[in-house]
């Protein structure tokens, strides 16, 4: 068993490297145009519920066969989690500002925001380390509790899916959305 300082230590050097490589693949690899097309057929509401549905499936997937899926779907998990995140916040983005194309940096404060993280400061390497920590910290504790399959499955696909909603009800604070009122003249 592993002591707490050193647990804390892997958890830091995890969060740096999924910072500095990868969100901005998982950015690179989102096509925009494809989450504005979303949005518009499907509306806001039911595109957040959409992603919450294929994080909540890699949930499953990944807590479903004990700790041998739980090792390897973690990661597949994770990724996708971030993705369904990521694109969640984009359709947001793109539903207040009526623009489709975000930048990275851009995107990453409003991320950084939604998880509380302070975004006051400029996007550097420390923003998204404290964004990559605060993900993995809330990931890994569901991890333990997957070890049990059944249970694993309930509870991975549960905890993905609340964690969408939340996190979309967070971005939508940050982004108060305002669509503007087609008012008719006579």
């Amino acid at each position: 068993m592993k002591p707490i300082k050193q647990i804390g230590t892997d958890i830091k050097v995890y969060a740096d490297k999924l910072s500095r490589e990868g969100f901005r693949q998982i950015f690179d690899r989102i096509d925009q145009l494809n989450v504005k097309k979303g949005v518009d057929t499907l509306g806001l509401d039911k595109f957040i519920n959409q992603c919450a549905y294929l994080a909540a499936g890699s949930g499953v997937i990944s807590g479903s066969g004990g700790i041998v899926t739980m090792l390897v779907g973690l990661p597949v998990d994770v990724v996708n989690l971030i993705t369904q995140q990521f694109r969640v916040t984009m359709a947001i983005m793109y539903y207040n500002k009526g623009s489709y194309k975000v930048s990275f940096e851009e995107f990453m404060s409003l991320v950084a925001a939604s998880l509380k993280v302070e975004a006051g400061v400029a996007v550097t390497k420390n923003i998204m380390e404290a964004v990559a920590e605060k993900l993995v910290m809330k990931l890994g504790a569901r991890a333990a509790q997957r070890l049990i399959p059944i249970v694993g499955a309930v509870i991975g696909g549960t905890a993905n899916y609340i964690f969408i909603k939340r996190m979309s009800e967070s971005v939508k604070e940050l982004h108060t959305i305002t669509r503007p009122i087609a008012i008719p003249v006579k």
